[in-house]
Formats: structure tokens, sequence, C-alpha cells
């Protein structure tokens, strides 16, 4: 039987769904060591191997198919455009990619005016203005702290994750309008499905029982 290989990205996604895994009876015990240099974790038993990518990396390894299977945020699937099957919503790491800025901001998205935007994910954003909105505007890419933007004069308004809004709020910022609801997601390569159907489809539905309970 061949190995069915999953990448996880880094962090806390990672930790959550190995978490979720165990309850399962999928373990990998190596991947708990904090100290480990390895980059790839084995189960042999089960036949799965596992490695931790970053996060804007695991489409593109599911997609080609070094990995059968990915887990990864809605935010990140989106951005990339991969072309995969998303089959499962993990139900953690629930957020929501906003159009933020000063209410000031509010009536130049009303009127459709040619505006500013700065983002992480410029693809979001200009999907969303382009072909949602159907508003002209020029996006600004940034990689750090986009909350910054509207402040110092960069962009009209940002396009990013809100989570509590916390942040937003100390820079007298606002969610203006949400563009969609995000949070962790299992995707599959398009081959992967069909010739390991069976496999996946047996974990698809023992996640399915322990994520309903």
């Amino acid at each position: 039987m061949r190995y069915l290989t999953f990448a996880l990205a880094k962090g806390r996604l990672a930790r959550k769904t190995l978490e979720i895994f165990e309850k399962i009876g999928i373990t990998c015990e190596e991947m708990k060591d904090p100290d480990t240099r390895k980059l790839i974790f084995v189960n042999e038993e089960l036949r799965l191997r596992f490695f931790l990518a970053k996060a804007s990396d695991v489409p593109t390894y599911v997609e080609y198919g070094a990995a059968d299977i990915g887990v990864v945020g809605k935010d990140t699937i989106l951005e990339e455009g991969r072309n995969l099957f998303e089959v499962m919503d993990m139900g953690f790491g629930k957020c929501r990619m906003c159009v933020c800025g000063p209410e000031s901001a509010r009536e130049l998205l009303k009127k459709n005016e040619i505006i500013r935007v700065a983002s992480k994910y410029p693809h979001i954003a200009k999907d969303y203005f382009n072909n949602k909105k159907n508003q002209t505007v020029e996006i600004i890419k940034l990689n750090g702290s986009v909350e910054l933007a509207p402040i110092v004069g960069l962009s009209e308004v940002i396009v990013d994750i809100v989570e509590t809004g916390t942040t937003l709020r100390e820079n007298g910022l606002d969610v203006l309008e949400e563009i969609c609801p995000l949070s962790a997601r299992m995707v599959v390569n398009q081959v992967s499905l069909r010739m390991e159907h069976e496999r996946i489809h047996k974990l698809l539905t023992d996640l399915n029982g322990v994520l309903n309970q």
C-alpha cells in the first residue's frame, strides 16, 4: 500500500489538525518533538506521511501531487487559486475576510469611486472589487501590518482577515464590508481522490463523525 501524504500549514493550524486526527486514531508521535529537525514524519503502521509547509505553499504541494491531502486556511486557498478539490470545513480557525477602513471610506465604497486598496491578499481583493462589486480599484500588495495603510494615506481601505476586530478598533478602523467567512479546510489532489478514493472517503467519514459530535 502506498503512503498517503499530508501537507499541513505550520503552526497552530497543524497542531489543531493533529489533535483532531488523534481522535480518529491517526497519530504521529515524532511530530510532537519540539526539537526535531526532521522534515517528513511517517506513521508506518497506517502508511501515512506528514510534512509541515508554509501555508501559502500547501495548495501548490497538493495541486502537483507532492501531497495527496492538505489542511490550510480558506484565505490561502482563495488567494493561491490552485486546481484542487476542497472536501471539508475543519471547523476551526474561524474568522472573516473583510474590507476595512475609516468610517469616512464607507461613502467611497457606496459610490463605487476609484480607490486604492491595500492587502496581503491581492487576488481576493481584486476578485471582490472587480467581479462582485464592479468597482475599479488600484490594488497595493503589502506584506506587513496592512492597518497602517489607511492611517498614513497609502490607501483608502484594506482587505484583511478579521478575527476579533480589536486591532482595527484600536487604530480607528471599522469593518465596512464582509467578503466571506474563513476557516481551516481540507483539500485533496484531483488524481489522488480517484486513485485513493476508498481511503480518503473513510478518512472524511471518520472526521465527520468527530467534527459533528
